[in-house]
């Protein structure tokens, strides 16, 4: 049995967290030999729900995986499929559950030569499992090669051979696979890039692990998704009123650049704050004010205003960074907001103006804040290298806040090291104000007292889904306006 990964809320196991999975498994009387059945038949009955019988060969290497690979190649032979089988190391090399495996196959095997794929149209790929830690090289890697080159279709046992299953970095090399089929949980090297794309349909299927281990293992990192966050929604209540729901502030930069702004404030108040203002430049009032009905426009002159502005106690929420430029007058505000303490997003040139000194924007932050860079941003702030989600967890532990790092694999954490990674995002939303759209969200969100990961998660799914909704030709204005349909999807729980 499989079940779905829309929606999300599911926990996401690193290798460790897998084999502890294991284990706990057979403490509670679930043998591992039993596993690995499940495993090869859930295995198989996806192959044999994909494609007509047609000469497959499974590719298996050492230990667990090439055990999978086996058992598969047992349970298609058993229907009638023409199947061959081809080893990487000697069956002798096989332990425990894939020696068991490897006596019920029985042979015989295939030479593991490239000339042996001229014969076949699908491949299994059972040869490294998630716990791979080393590149592949020789012939493993040119058999691999052949398979590419020939285009033949692959399906991957558990992920597939090559990427890591902790980082979804590419270990010398991997093939793109139709389908991968993993087990009990998702890994993140099925969600991140570039192992996300080499993975394609990803099934994760029930194999008798029990659903308890959970609670020993507790896991701090999940897929994205209303199944993590939608008893927090905010939803309004019959007696409530505008002033209930918060009143979010943006600040807004000259008129060449009101665009970005504008749509973040016009996302706040879509996802349900009760107001929003967007604090601009007294020159820049009629662009503002021209463009913006629901939304109040503030002239602010100087520094003066803009703290008088902020001692308002009724707004409770303040963006800033989209279109505000690279300036000290941008450095200058982001201080003031910080010093209030008030729910805080920072975006785009809030994070940028702090690149020669970012100590110095970690020292303020003490209150609510979200940061959301894209890895220009971050590389600006925080210059840490290796793997999304250890860069994403480091950075908000270096500056206590919040961390949404955008891009196809967008990874938010949290300073405590939850962290979730958003898997429903297209392509489309590689546009002009998309950023500005989501940062938008998360600030309405907290206006409306959501604490600051809920926020960032809640605003990072619907943004993803709005545009995944909306399909080719989306312009940011479109994400906007899409909000409601899909604010209600997550009420009605679909």
């Amino acid at each position: 049995m499989s079940f779905s990964l829309h929606g999300g809320g599911i926990s996401v196991l690193d290798t460790e967290e897998v084999y502890q999975a294991d284990r706990l498994a057979a403490d509670a009387g679930v043998p591992s030999i039993v596993l690995m059945r499940n495993a090869c038949a859930s295995v198989a009955a996806e192959i044999r729900t994909r494609w007509a019988p047609r000469a497959t060969l499974v590719l298996c290497g050492p230990g667990n995986n090439g055990g999978d690979g086996l058992g598969v190649a047992m349970l298609l032979r058993e229907s009638g499929w023409p199947v061959e089988v081809a080893l990487s190391d000697s069956i002798e090399s096989f332990e425990d559950d894939a020696a068991i495996m490897g006596r019920g196959w029985g042979g015989p095997f295939v030479d593991f030569e490239p000339n042996l794929l001229d014969r076949v149209v699908l491949v299994v790929d059972a040869l490294f499992g998630a716990g791979l830690s080393r590149s592949i090289e020789g012939r493993v890697r040119t058999i691999m090669e052949g398979v590419v080159k020939r285009e033949l279709e692959v399906i991957a046992v558990d992920i597939p051979s090559g990427v890591d299953g902790d980082t979804g970095q590419i270990l010398g090399f991997a093939m793109s696979s139709s389908v991968t089929v993993t087990f009990f949980r998702p890994k993140p090297g099925h969600l991140l890039l570039p192992g996300k794309s080499f993975r394609g349909d990803l099934v994760v299927s029930d194999i008798g692990i029990p659903e308890a281990v959970l609670n020993d293992i507790r896991p701090q990192l999940w897929l994205n998704g209303p199944r993590l966050w939608s008893d927090f929604w905010p939803w309004p209540y019959p007696l409530i009123h505008k002033y209930q729901r918060g009143h979010a502030l943006v600040q807004g930069g000259a008129a060449d650049s009101s665009g970005a702004a504008r749509l973040a404030a016009e996302a706040a108040l879509r996802i349900g704050a009760g107001l929003v203002s967007v604090a601009c430049p007294s020159e820049s009032l009629g662009v503002y004010g021209g463009q913006l009905t629901s939304v109040m426009v503030r002239p602010i002159g100087d520094t003066a205003a803009y703290q008088s502005l902020l001692s308002d106690d009724r707004m409770n929420a303040v963006l800033i960074g989209p279109g505000c430029g690279v300036n000290s007058l941008t450095e200058g505000r982001v201080l003031q907001t910080l010093a209030t303490k008030k729910a805080c997003v920072l975006d785009a040139d809030a994070l940028s103006v702090f690149e020669k000194d970012p100590t110095s924007l970690f020292q303020a932050i003490e209150g609510v804040c979200v940061l959301t860079p894209h890895d220009g941003e971050y590389e600006r702030l925080f210059g840490i290298k290796g793997d999304r989600l250890n860069r994403s967890r480091k950075a908000s532990q270096i500056s206590g806040s919040v961390v949404l790092l955008k891009g196809a694999d967008t990874v938010i954490a949290a300073p405590d090291g939850r962290a979730v990674i958003i898997d429903n995002a297209p392509p489309d939303l590689a546009t002009a104000g998309s950023g500005d759209v989501l940062a938008g969200l998360i600030l309405g969100l907290l206006a409306q007292g959501c604490d600051p990961f809920n926020a960032a998660c809640m605003a990072g799914w619907v943004h993803g889904e709005a545009a995944r909704c909306l399909g080719t030709g989306l312009v940011s204005e479109d994400l906007v306006l899409a909000l409601p349909k899909i604010i209600e999807g997550v009420r009605l729980n679909i």
